[in-house]
């Protein structure tokens, strides 16, 4: 695929080459003369989602140019909406290329393993068919949350930190964040003890417990972690101390308990705090976490894990140290993205403290108005505008809401500041179709711990 340079290049990567510039370059080039292609992806309890676009036809000199675009949409719908089986409707050529790419020793190797056996318990399968073979759409969506009333606990579980509050009737009357490193730690019972003391925490400040919800980042399925950053450091043996947990805790507790992806609840608080749907929630914290209400106001049970999409399609990419893929989200769009990008700010950031600590140390000299700093969130700014666009394609969106450690202070206006600057310049019309949020006091009030405590309903 031929990648387009950006009208507005961020100071600190000069090398940046947005997704979505290369794939609408792709399309004005092959919609005139091309033909439909349609993915599919069947996930969990038979729901199918489907993609349609436009390729080259087979003979075209720029034919081949269809293998890396398709094999890059396959890639961020996958990360995107999950699945276990990919129907390629398309010239027969492209399914076979993408079938020999994601195999079990292909270059998305990690990918085939983790969508298969680790996410669905399925052998993961590329399909490769006609236009019309692919499946119909069957995707249900449900309402999550809004549920306030009673005693509630929310928590929410990050790579570096973990809140709890304790809520009344929709109120946080407690809260508290710990500084913890569960990547680093390979006992379950680390982790089931630090999550036990949260809640116990937040019950002690009430006079009892009506229910538990929870956010936390990683693939949920039944409140059970498929698969979690958060819980790297478990050897395989142990993990599955780790998928009951939660059902552990419930039981424990005695109470309704529901724990679904941090990025889902960042959406969900975000529809609870504006009154609309539609929207698109991205938390920069440790990683990129993201979360999706629909037009009607539903969770679509999509995974959403945008930190594994891409969304630079340059060769000179950052490689993401788990999945091994180029240009992804995380890379992008969380304090990862600080630290690549603090040497070539000229900044040395101290390599004996946590992440949080190192992100502070950044974010205090972008308090200063150190322009090495400035230009670190001027360059996530301009990631931000061209990963929205690039969203867009993907999600209907009417508002994206801003969270995260790296948001606070001048940060997050810098960062609005970048995506609008991008808007203006490349995509006048997300200007008019999307609004940017960050976490006024409107928002904070329905803040994530409060959105999670809603999630249970009590009979």
């Amino acid at each position: 695929m031929q990648l387009v340079e950006p009208k507005i290049a961020p100071p600190l990567d000069e090398g940046f080459r947005p997704a979505v510039l290369a794939d609408k370059n792709f399309q004005s080039g092959a919609k005139p003369v091309g033909v439909k292609a349609v993915i599919g992806l069947e996930r969990g309890a038979g729901e199918i989602s489907r993609f349609e676009t436009f390729v080259y036809p087979e003979g075209h000199p720029e034919f081949e140019s269809n293998f890396q675009y398709i094999e890059r949409a396959v890639k961020f719908l996958l990360w995107q909406r999950g699945g276990h089986t990919v129907y390629i409707g398309a010239p027969k050529a492209i399914g076979e290329h993408i079938r020999k790419v994601y195999t079990a020793d292909g270059a998305r190797k990690f990918d085939f393993h983790f969508m298969g056996t680790q996410v669905y318990e399925k052998e993961f399968s590329v399909v490769v068919c006609s236009a019309d073979e692919v499946p119909a759409s069957c995707e249900t969506g449900k309402l999550l949350g809004r549920n306030l009333a009673g005693c509630r606990i929310g928590f929410d579980l990050g790579a570096s930190d973990r809140k709890v509050s304790a809520v009344i009737d929709g109120e946080a009357v407690y809260s508290e964040e710990v500084i913890w490193e569960p990547r680093k730690n390979t006992d379950p019972d680390y982790h089931y003890q630090e999550v036990m003391t949260a809640l116990k925490t937040a019950a002690s400040k009430m006079p009892r417990v009506d229910a538990i919800g929870g956010s936390s980042a990683g693939i949920y399925v039944d409140n059970r972690p498929m698969v979690a950053s958060l819980f790297r450091g478990i050897p395989a043996e142990k993990f599955g101390d780790i998928k009951n947990m939660f059902l552990r805790i419930r039981e424990e507790m005695g109470v309704p308990l529901e724990v679904i992806n941090d990025g889902d609840v960042t959406a969900l608080a975000g529809s609870m705090s504006i009154e609309d749907n539609g929207i698109l929630g991205i938390a920069l914290g440790s990683s990129e976490a993201a979360g999706y209400v629909n037009m009607e106001g539903h969770i679509m049970g999509w995974l959403n894990e945008l930190a594994f999409a891409p969304i630079d399609y340059s060769p000179k990419a950052p490689v993401d140290e788990w999945s091994g893929d180029k240009g992804c989200g995380a890379s992008y769009f969380s304090q990862q993205c600080v630290f690549r990008l603090a040497p070539k700010a000229g900044i040395e950031i101290p390599a004996d403290v946590t992440d949080a600590e190192k992100l502070k140390f950044v974010q205090k000299k972008l308090e200063a108005g150190e322009e090495g700093a400035t230009k670190i969130w001027q360059s996530m700014g301009i990631y931000l505008g061209y990963g929205i666009a690039h969203y867009a394609e993907f999600y209907d969106i009417k508002h994206v809401l801003i969270l995260g450690r790296c948001t606070s202070g001048r940060g997050g206006d810098l960062l609005i500041e970048g995506a609008k600057k991008v808007f203006d310049a490349e995509f006048p019309e997300l200007l008019k179709k999307i609004e940017l949020h960050l976490p006024d006091e409107k928002i904070r009030r329905v803040g994530q711990s409060v959105a999670a405590a809603s999630l249970p309903v009590v009979e």
